[in-house]
């Protein structure tokens, strides 16, 4: 059977393993799995309105949005009751 060699061995390998493991997966993460283009830049992103203006120059756009969509769904129900399809 084996000696203490051999257990100081089987120690050695048990602790070295995952170490070497951690070490090898856990330095130069930026380059070995990065994927290009994952992450949005900046101009790709929301913009927080600040400024009052930019508060009501943002509202007034959702309010125009739904205008629109109001206005398509009512057309839509229009185009259905001349249909003969009742809702």
């Amino acid at each position: 059977m084996g000696g203490v060699n051999l257990e100081v061995f089987r120690f050695g390998v048990y602790l070295m393993f995952p170490i070497g493991f951690m070490y090898y997966f856990g330095t130069n993460l930026d380059s070995r799995f990065a994927v290009e283009g994952f992450w949005p830049k900046a101009e790709e992103t929301n913009k927080v309105p600040h400024s009052r203006d930019e508060i009501k120059a943002e509202y007034e756009k959702i309010v125009a949005r739904q205008r629109v969509l109001m206005e398509r769904r009512a057309m839509q129900q229009a185009a259905r009751r001349d249909d003969g399809g009742e809702e």
